[in-house]
């Protein structure tokens, strides 16, 4: 019998932390700002700006840059896929999955350019069976029309149930319960206080594999 896993891709199967820390040193470089500018761009981000024309709208306004909104976030978006990585062991983990009976899925919020690049560039296409993306569908997680569209193009149902493994209590885990599906929490220590109900807790993608496999 053939089960489901639906993941995440941002600090789930990619560390976006660690390629965002890899950007704003480019980004500080290329322009030549103070190199406190880095310390202030992540702060920014952590500070929850995550929608990308906030944030570089409060970027341009501290640099006095002569790009507009757009063009920084257009820049932003065709760089950070050949910065991010995903790991060996992550992707020898969805393929131990695949072959032990399992239909694989990556299912990301975000634009569709950034987050496509993404999967394309770390090869994480190659490893899973779909790939669903809020900017494409038009819905977000944790729209569980999200997770139907992935769990269809495996091939499955969500009356079936299965599995979603996600960094975002709300997003990933409050959307996964919804849908139907049991969760994988990845606490990446963001949300130290956070009420999730996922049904396991654990750090790393890797972590959460393994689980998957004892089932």
């Amino acid at each position: 019998m053939q089960r489901l896993a639906l993941f995440d891709l941002d600090n789930t199967l990619v560390d976006l932390n660690e390629t965002f820390r890899v950007w704003t040193t480019e980004f500080v470089d290329e322009r030549r700002l103070e190199p406190e500018a880095v310390d202030w761009l992540i702060a920014l981000d952590q500070a929850g700006y995550p929608h990308r024309e906030v944030f570089f709208g409060k970027v341009r306004e501290r640099f006095a840059l002569p790009e507009s909104v757009e063009e920084l976030w257009g820049r932003y978006r065709r760089r950070m896929p050949y910065l991010v990585h995903c790991r060996p062991e992550v992707m020898d983990g969805l393929s131990q999955l695949r072959t032990s009976d399992w239909k694989v899925a990556v299912v990301t919020n975000g634009t569709a350019d950034n987050q496509f690049g993404k999967i394309q560039q770390t090869r994480l296409a190659e490893v899973v069976d779909a790939c669903v993306l809020s900017g494409l569908e038009g819905i977000r997680k944790p729209d569980i029309g999200l997770f139907e569209i992935a769990a269809k193009r495996c091939g499955m149902n969500l009356a079936d149930g299965g599995w979603m493994v996600g960094d975002h209590p709300v997003a990933d885990i409050g959307g996964g319960r919804a849908a139907g599906l049991r969760t994988i929490w990845i606490d990446r220590g963001k949300w130290p206080d956070q009420k999730h109900g996922a049904d396991h807790v654990v750090t790393d993608a890797v972590q959460a594999v393994e689980i998957l496999r004892a089932e």
